[in-house]
């Protein structure tokens, strides 16, 4: 149940990535029109929401082995 938490950090970690080089390469392909401006900062916050639940994941599994350790001493 513990690793639950770094495996969570760990997927969103990935889907903030996918998304961002999604991004960064759909712009290869097609110029910025005004249409596809609004997909592009879309997918840039979609990543950053994806990368703040990675950080908070990882932050309760610290606090849970922290709290682990403690137990063991």
């Amino acid at each position: 149940m513990i690793h639950i938490y770094e495996k969570l950090g760990n997927y969103a970690l990935d889907i903030s990535k996918y998304v961002l080089t999604g991004v960064v390469i759909a712009s290869f392909f097609r110029d910025m029109e005004n249409d596809f401006a609004m997909l592009y900062i879309f997918g840039v916050l979609f990543s950053v929401l994806f990368m703040i639940v990675a950080l908070f994941a990882y932050s309760i599994q610290n606090k849970r082995e922290s709290i682990i350790k403690k137990k063991k001493k």
